[in-house]
């Protein structure tokens, strides 16, 4: 069974919503959930804050956050995923920010460079990665596959 279909099963069985707040992903997370027949029972909503100004005006990020540790950062993916967590009152709620490539990279921050936040209820979790493949495709199935990893295993 896909990954996707377990995670709507287990969220049905609980009776939990689902909401996404996605950067470098652009939506697949979404788009892969939203494909699965039964989604419309648990996903709530899917937010695409691709720039600075979106994750600052949709999500209120404060824009100190993104100055000081960069949009692609824990703090910025924890500010994401709480705020988010306000806006769709979901019960789960999961955080994207990211360097997908193939230019945007830097030393410090690397292309494959990936936050993902999941907030269940009132627990947070913050996890960092670092895709070593540099194709963009690549990165964001790889982040989305690790967002439904973080999810089936805090909801388990």
């Amino acid at each position: 069974m896909e990954i996707s279909k377990k995670v709507i099963k287990i969220l049905k069985k609980k009776k939990f919503n689902i909401s996404f707040a996605e950067s470098c992903t652009g939506g697949l997370l979404s788009s892969t959930l939203t494909s699965q027949s039964g989604s419309s029972k648990v996903f709530s909503m899917g937010l695409v804050t691709y720039s600075n100004n979106a994750k600052n005006r949709i999500l209120k990020v404060p824009f100190k956050i993104i100055s000081l540790y960069g949009a692609v950062s824990m703090e910025c993916c924890l500010s994401m995923v709480t705020n988010l967590s306000r806006i769709s009152k979901s019960q789960v709620n999961i955080s994207i920010t990211g360097i997908a490539g193939p230019k945007g990279g830097t030393k410090m921050k690397p292309i494959g460079l990936v936050f993902i936040g999941l907030k269940i209820k009132k627990k947070i979790i913050i996890k960092k990665f670092l895709f070593k493949n540099k194709n963009r495709n690549t990165i964001q199935k790889n982040t989305v596959k690790e967002a439904f990893k973080m999810i089936l295993g805090s909801l388990k």
